[in-house]
């Protein structure tokens, strides 16, 4: 073989350098940091829910499919993700105080306890604080009141939840926030005496408070040096309307602002040079699963899912500055698809009967109880909220141990509560929600092949979905407390070499 040529040895050493030289200057560019962080908390929402509100759409718009074609939600897609634990220090049946505490802030603690260690001496500091001590705006929306525990885990630190007005105070009256929205205040004014109003408090704080559907629509950073915005339409405990009930209010000629609604005027108003941190749940969604209601709470992922798709519009402007994670804190109800009466089949088509949240109906049950109403009268309504009929020959058709069941929630909910005798029977079969309500829900879902286990929360382990700046950071099996180590290195606050250690 002959011996290289002198040029050719010179040129090979030149290409040897500037390979070397290139590495260097790669390995020394810095890398990007997350300067928008939208964090999304589907509160009770696990893999069932998602996948459940996945089929249910996608048979909708498949009616003539002869095979099943499951839709995708606007985080669905998204190709960064993993599986996360949630239990806390208390159980593996965790409430959302603990697990929203453990993804603010990265640390366990008891069920009921937001950002206080198990000894509730120790306080927490959640991601919020070091996203505005970076300069960033910091932003709160949810669907259920501001006091919430899912909420104030990411402003707040008190050792029990049930402190609405304590949580509210220190919201308002802290320099983290600089917008909060969605739902109102549980006890604006306390439980005592000579207590502040909690809407005096944030006036003195600087908040620009806004309660009307065209001042939220149309909100500019302008508006005020910081803001507090409620849904002029509040329903039950001081939340927003469940999106099952609202699009029917937006179907009959109403106006009533969405979850997304409220995330387009918060990036709005947060847009800036120095980014923001906005945290966006679905509390709903828990509450609906509670009530054993597997349409209500499609809905309210469906909900989630356009406030998530407003985030991945904004992202398509900054693609290299923006990161999205969507999860749950925990699973509520311990959904199942699959129903021992329907085998292998599902009817996901016949949950498009039902136009109406377990809330709202629970108001025609009252109705009901006070006119007197007949079972047969009451089956009128029945039919025109759930589908489900004594009519015969149809698909929701009641079976003779469906009426018999249905006869007996009846029965109980037309007595005055305080004349009801709740059993280990009753508790089962109702779990203290208003026993004709969720008859109705028990039986239409398990005529469509779903299926509740629990009025409670369960351990299931929840999906993970990331998109963008540090998405990668949220692949693979972790615990929950990982979610704020992988959000503060996204934002450049901790080294990235840090989440491994963890």
């Amino acid at each position: 073989m002959k011996p290289l040529s002198k040029k050719l040895i010179a040129m090979l050493l030149v290409l040897v350098m500037t390979l070397s030289l290139t590495g260097m200057a790669l390995a020394e560019e810095p890398a990007k940091e997350a300067k928008y962080v939208f964090f999304f908390i589907g509160d009770g929402m696990g893999s069932p829910q998602i996948t459940a509100t996945r089929y249910f759409l996608g048979t909708l718009a498949n009616p003539d499919s002869p095979f099943p074609v499951p839709a995708e939600l606007s985080f669905t897609t998204f190709k960064s993700g993993g599986l996360m634990t949630t239990y806390d220090s208390t159980s593996f049946c965790p409430d959302s105080a603990s697990t929203a505490s453990s993804m603010a802030s990265g640390e366990k603690t008891l069920s009921g306890v937001i950002n206080y260690d198990v000894n509730k001496e120790r306080q927490f500091k959640p991601v919020t604080e070091y996203a505005k001590e970076a300069g960033k705006k910091v932003g709160i929306l949810t669907s259920v009141s501001l006091d919430h525990a899912t909420p104030a885990a990411f402003y707040a630190k008190v050792p029990s939840r049930s402190s609405y007005y304590d949580i509210a105070v220190q919201g308002m009256s802290g320099t983290t926030l600089d917008l909060i929205g969605g739902g109102g205040f549980r006890y604006p004014t306390g439980r005592e005496k000579d207590q502040k109003d909690v809407f005096e408090i944030a006036k003195e704080n600087g908040f620009t408070f806004l309660n009307d559907n065209e001042s939220i629509r149309g909100l500019k950073p302008e508006d005020g040096e910081r803001i507090l915005m409620i849904a002029p339409d509040l329903a039950g405990s001081d939340a927003m309307q469940y999106e099952v009930d609202r699009l029917r209010i937006v179907e009959e000629g109403g106006d009533s602002l969405s979850l997304a609604d409220f995330t387009k005027s918060a990036i709005n108003y947060l847009d800036n040079e120095e980014g923001f941190f906005l945290m966006v749940e679905g509390g709903k969604l828990d509450w609906a699963c509670h009530a054993n209601d597997a349409v209500t709470t499609m809905y309210e992922t469906i909900a989630l899912s356009d406030a998530v798709q407003v985030a991945v519009d904004f992202a398509q402007e900054h693609p290299d500055e923006t990161l999205i994670v969507v999860t749950g804190d925990h699973e509520t109800g311990g959904l199942t698809i699959g129903f021992a009466t329907t085998w292998y089949n599902t009817y996901f088509g016949y949950l498009d009967n039902q136009n109406i949240s377990y809330e709202d109906f629970d108001k025609r049950v009252t109705k009901m109880r006070e006119e007197g109403l007949s079972f047969e009268d009451a089956m009128a309504i029945v039919k025109e909220s759930y589908g489900l009929t004594l009519e015969e020959g149809q698909d929701l058709t009641l079976t003779a141990t469906e009426t018999a069941t249905l006869k007996d929630a009846y029965t109980m909910s037309m007595l005055p509560k305080a004349q009801r005798v709740i059993g280990e029977k009753e508790s089962f079969m109702y779990g203290g929600y208003e026993p004709l309500t969720v008859t109705c829900a028990h039986i239409l879902n398990n005529k469509s092949g779903l299926a509740y286990t629990s009025y409670a929360h369960t351990g299931l382990q929840i999906p993970v979905y990331a998109q963008g700046v540090g998405a990668e950071n949220f692949l693979g099996f972790f615990d929950n407390t990982d979610i704020f180590f992988s959000m503060m290195s996204a934002m450049g606050l901790i080294p990235a070499d840090s989440v491994a250690a963890k």
